[in-house]
């Protein structure tokens, strides 16, 4: 990342949504596309084709706000991502790959304002995993520092055969990937009060990890892959003492899996965004104190208005614990491939 001391604030799950305008959304579908529409005076709102979406904030695309709110906050890094709303994976591949490359430069060109503190991750043609393989790996040459990547496309999980592959070639770049809940299960039982941010992001993060484990997905996939969950794996870490006695009781639950589900906890990181130190303490506790890592949500209303305070009110952290997960673990992630360094001290 830079030369800076790694005990800095990392933030490793942030949004942006570059300025796209209606015209050019287009290139992804005729109609409904996401775009940006800026009203002046730093605000805008996110649309859907000729639906409003959701009011936002200049700090979403703009990298002089976005920069003067990290340092207000504390924040030296953040990675970079889009918003979900701009995945796309219900498009025909070929227009969602030319998207992609529009959306990646985009963002490349927000984050060139400040390099050494916006590290720029890309989105890919999920739907399509051939396809998502040459859009991350021009992404990667051009400068991107990762992929970012829906929980699911339509009904097909992370364990998917294609997906798999996908994240195997993620693994052969030195490309860590940022997995993002979305298009949430049960939307029709989920009506108001923001349900399916508070219930159902949660509920598909914890399926995309039990995937993963139980389909012996982890058996396929290299070692070497770098895989983040974002909003603190969803309900895993309290709920990973059920799945480990159903695997242990039931032939059905453990039929492709030759391990139970608490012992893949080494194979994934997990961001800290769960709002409450109790919880952060759980996640800690499951997933070691190498392995969970800074994230806000920002810019979002639900995302942590004060970045690292779940983090430093953790109790049974001491000070390099907490200096890991401001910062140090995120340094490892986003480390360029070739600076990795195992246990044993080597370059992998």
């Amino acid at each position: 990342m830079s030369g800076r001391a790694s005990t800095r604030v990392v933030d490793v799950h942030a949004h942006v949504f570059p300025r796209i305008a209606k015209a050019e959304a287009r290139l992804l579908t005729d109609t409904g596309a996401p775009w940006l529409r800026v009203d002046g005076g730093g605000t805008g709102m996110m649309m859907s084709g000729d639906d409003e979406y959701r009011p936002v904030g200049e700090a979403l695309w703009d990298p002089a706000r976005r920069i003067a709110d990290m340092d207000a906050a504390g924040v030296g890094v953040q990675a970079v991502s889009s918003t979900p709303l701009m995945f796309g994976y219900a498009a025909e591949p070929s227009r969602a790959a030319d998207w992609c490359d529009l959306v990646n430069d985009r963002i490349l060109v927000l984050c060139a304002d400040a390099p050494d503190r916006l590290l720029p991750l890309c989105q890919v043609p999920l739907q399509d995993p051939g396809l998502a393989c040459e859009v991350a790996t021009r992404a990667a040459a051009a400068g991107h520092r990762g992929v970012h990547i829906g929980n699911h496309v339509g009904d097909r999980n992370l364990d998917d055969e294609g997906i798999t592959a996908f994240l195997a070639h993620c693994a052969g770049l030195g490309l860590p990937v940022l997995a993002h809940p979305w298009d949430m299960l049960g939307a029709d039982r989920m009506r108001g009060h923001m349900l399916p941010w508070l219930s159902g992001m949660p509920a598909e993060t914890q399926l995309s990890i039990l995937g993963l484990m139980l389909s012996g997905a982890f058996e396929r996939i290299p070692e070497s892959l770098r895989l983040c969950f974002c909003h603190g794996g969803g309900s895993f870490a309290f709920l990973l003492g059920r799945a480990d006695n159903a695997w242990r009781r039931r032939d059905i639950v453990r039929a492709d899996s030759p391990r139970p589900p608490s012992e893949y906890v080494g194979r994934f990181h997990v961001d800290s965004a769960v709002f409450d130190p109790r919880a952060l303490r759980l996640l800690v506790d499951v997933m070691g104190t190498g392995r969970v890592m800074l994230g806000t949500d920002y810019p979002f209303p639900l995302g942590e208005q004060e970045p690292g305070a779940t983090i430093r009110a953790c109790p049974g952290l001491d000070d390099a614990d907490r200096a890991r997960l401001l910062g140090g673990n995120a340094e490892a992630f986003f480390a360029p491939a070739q600076d990795l360094v195992t246990t044993e001290g080597r370059k992998q």
